[in-house]
């Protein structure tokens, strides 16, 4: 497709002389072809011509290409060709398969993001998994990736829950203590006076413990003791669920930085004071007006996140950085931005902010942490391994990580997702599960056969095989695709339409035994490969069997 595609866009250019974007997709099934575009339809208003005309027009500079009513332009691959591609694919996959788009240039990747003092709840576990999956998709274009985690290490939250664990003097602190206490403090903030007061002075005093490094008092100790706790804990869980990270941005190291550079700015016109605070007059962009500096002098949110993009420079000198949250930060980061591109251009067009909804249970029930009804995100793997266990008498983590990740990375990021447990272990359906089924099966042919696997010769495919070989070689375009967009649900919808595909040629192609045998095991070989490939995207791995 890639090179029809390319063939087209310059015959236009040499015809027309006019750049146009040509969309080819795969013809549809009531048209005797492999790949089809409607261009000359799209091409007719600029160029005054029928359609047709145009598609006649086109036709005579390719030997393979046909015309259908009312304008479309049809193309036919080859035989040949497609064993030819294959085989090369087999010879040397990971060469055909990675653009280099990105080499020799760093991305760093920030994502996750929890706050020490907090759990992880599910929305964590859904950057985690998406954040990990775009990294990966940059790794394969050649980038140096930097996998980077920001978190609140000070700030309003962690007085709340210090408030609370210091009228219970702990032993043996755990993390679920610290959640209940983040739970109470809240609400104690919200609705004693008293508490109020203390809980803010509180604030100040821990920003004075991190910022000093003080260790002697009983709160320093706690203070330190909880940090600590929350660092291991989410190291645990990253391990659990394979993702790695390369850098811990806590607030408490950039807050210095965006406290400083805030202050310079506002000599400098680019922030304002306001009722003794320090803000960005959002509304000249037509964006909000946001707090910097609060009456008391503390940098909030926004001097944090200031201070973090100026941090991520100077250790990286980044070519591309990319910041997930979640949508309810849109907003937000559009002020932070928009204030910073006023003294630093270039990082703000070097940034790209990526969003995603709630995730929900069936039923669209809503969590909140505040109230403490929220999904943990150990929650979510403990729900797919019941449910894997009462479905399969299973309890293999490949398997629950499968289940888990593509449940959340089949969904276009940005809207609401439905996270239905019991669909997500179906080995029948669009699931993790049966990816992995597939790709077990396909290994399972390899593995019974004794013959030598040998180069396609024949080019007399049946359609099932002809359809599969077209399929797998998708596969680059739709990383391609996938990199640039950042986007990669197109590789888990392109993965399951793959296992679709192998599942027809399995079932209408007979492989051991039959008089192809050694040629129909390299396209066996090459969807394994590809399967792999892309579940490695996706941070999945393949059991040896199922």
């Amino acid at each position: 497709m890639e090179s029809i595609k390319s063939q087209l866009e310059q015959t236009i250019k040499e015809l027309y002389n006019l750049d146009f974007d040509v969309d080819l997709t795969p013809a549809p099934e009531n048209i005797p072809a492999d790949y089809s575009t409607n261009a000359p339809l799209k091409l007719a208003k600029d160029l005054h011509k029928a359609p047709m005309v145009i598609a006649e027009e086109l036709k005579g500079k390719f030997d393979n290409a046909e015309v259908s009513a009312p304008g479309f332009l049809n193309f036919t691959i080859m035989g040949s060709e497609l064993a030819e591609r294959i085989n090369a694919l087999g010879h040397d996959f990971s060469a055909h398969v990675s653009s280099g788009e990105y080499a020799g240039k760093t991305v760093i990747c920030e994502f996750s993001d929890p706050n020490p003092f907090k759990v992880l709840h599910v929305g964590h576990l859904y950057t985690s998994i998406v954040g990990d999956a775009i990294s990966r998709l940059f790794e394969n274009a050649g980038a140096k990736v930097i996998r980077a985690n920001f978190g609140g290490d000070v700030g309003l939250h962690v007085a709340k829950t210090m408030y609370v664990l210091k009228q219970k003097s702990l032993e043996e602190l755990t993390i679920d203590d610290i959640a209940r206490c983040y739970v109470e403090g809240t609400a104690v903030y919200d609705e004693d006076e008293a508490a109020h007061a203390e809980i803010t002075n509180l604030n100040k005093e821990i920003y004075k413990i991190n910022a000093e490094d003080l260790h002697d008092t009983d709160t320093a100790k706690l203070y330190w003791r909880g940090r600590e706790l929350s660092y291991d804990y989410f190291n645990d869980f990253y391990n659990k669920i394979g993702v790695k990270f390369d850098r811990y941005y806590p607030e408490s190291t950039v807050a210095g930085l965006g406290l400083r550079t805030v202050k310079e700015q506002l000599e400098k016109g680019v922030y304002e004071l306001s009722d003794g605070a320090t803000i960005f007059n959002g509304e000249k962009f037509g964006l909000h007006t946001r707090v910097f500096i609060n009456k008391e002098g503390v940098p909030t949110y926004e001097a944090k996140d200031v201070g973090l993009i100026l941090t991520k420079w100077q250790d990286y000198h980044f070519d591309k950085s990319v910041v997930i949250t979640g949508s309810e930060q849109l907003d937000y980061m559009k002020v932070v931005l928009k204030s910073i591109e006023q003294f630093e251009p270039e990082l703000v067009a070097k940034t790209s902010h990526l969003t995603h909804g709630l995730v929900k249970l069936p039923g669209n029930v809503k969590m909140s942490s505040r109230k403490g009804n929220f999904l943990k995100a150990v929650d979510v793997l403990d729900m797919i391994k019941d449910e894997l266990k009462t479905e399969y008498n299973s309890e293999d983590e490949n398997v629950i990580l499968a289940a888990t990740k593509y449940a959340f990375l089949k969904y276009k990021m940005g809207g609401d997702i439905i996270f239905d447990p019991k669909e997500s272990v179906k080995m029948t359906g669009n699931s993790g599960p049966y990816l992995l089924y597939s790709a077990v099966r396909a290994k399972k042919i390899l593995n019974k056969s004794s013959s030598k696997i040998t180069p396609i010769e024949s080019t007399d495919f049946e359609p099932a095989e002809k359809k599969l070989i077209k399929k797998i070689l998708e596969y680059k375009s739709i990383l391609a695709e996938a990199t640039a967009e950042m986007a990669p649900h197109k590789v888990a919808n392109y993965l399951y339409e793959l296992a679709q595909d192998f599942s027809r040629f399995y079932e209408n192609c007979q492989v051991n035994g039959c008089e192809k045998e050694s040629e129909r095991l390299t396209l066996v070989r090459v969807y394994l490969a590809t399967m792999t490939h892309g579940l490695n995207i996706l941070g999945i791995n393949i059991p040896e069997e199922m």
